[in-house]
């Protein structure tokens, strides 16, 4: 049994993303695992750094409650689409506030190296794109992919980060979601 948490990115509750979120949670809620989820266009907090980290900005308390879920998952889900090769700015925003030195990493003193505080967790990455998801993989070279799966959720520990890359959802047919939703429902169901 696995503590799973299930993000959700994407800032229109609407969306074929928050579709995506529900179709996981469904697959989960088959098995025996506990669930968490987060909606990030949900939460209150401002999502500047204001100082880096210079200077620490307090959390807002639903920053910190997205820290408890986080710290107790053992399988991290986000879900969320790709806009301008990067992740939305809700998203991002919400990333810099909440993985932050001392929680999601620590820093060693007169060092360039980390410590990874997230290890032992896994994650899945499930992203939409306007654009075919090969096109984006030979033509651009993936950058959001890689900016979340090597250079934050490896960053932080996660070494066994999965990707399910969908698109083109713009234009799609129903039967294109209709399809992508079930097997969404079955990674949640298998918790991959």
């Amino acid at each position: 049994m696995k503590n799973i948490l299930i993000i959700n990115g994407h800032p229109d509750k609407e969306s074929f993303n928050a579709a995506l979120s529900k179709a996981y949670l469904k697959g989960v809620k088959k098995t025996k695992s506990e669930i968490k989820t987060i909606d990030i266009r949900d939460l209150n907090f401002n999502p500047n750094l204001e100082f880096g980290y210079r200077k620490r900005t307090e959390l807002e308390p639903d920053l910190l409650k997205a820290q408890e879920f986080l710290k107790w998952a053992d399988h991290i889900v986000w879900v969320y689409p790709v806009w301008w090769g990067s992740i939305p700015a809700i998203m991002k925003g919400f990333l810099d506030r909440v993985l932050l030195p001392g929680f999601a990493f620590a820093k060693r003193k007169d060092s360039l190296w980390w410590d990874k505080l997230f290890k032992y967790k896994t994650s899945r990455i499930i992203c939409t794109m306007d654009q075919p998801t090969w096109y984006y993989r030979w033509f651009y070279g993936r950058p959001s992919h890689k900016a979340m799966k090597k250079l934050t959720l490896n960053f932080i520990g996660i070494k066994s980060v999965k990707i399910t890359a969908i698109g083109p959802v713009r234009l799609s047919k129903d039967e294109f979601r209709a399809k992508w939703l079930k097997k969404i429902e079955k990674l949640g169901a298998f918790q991959k």
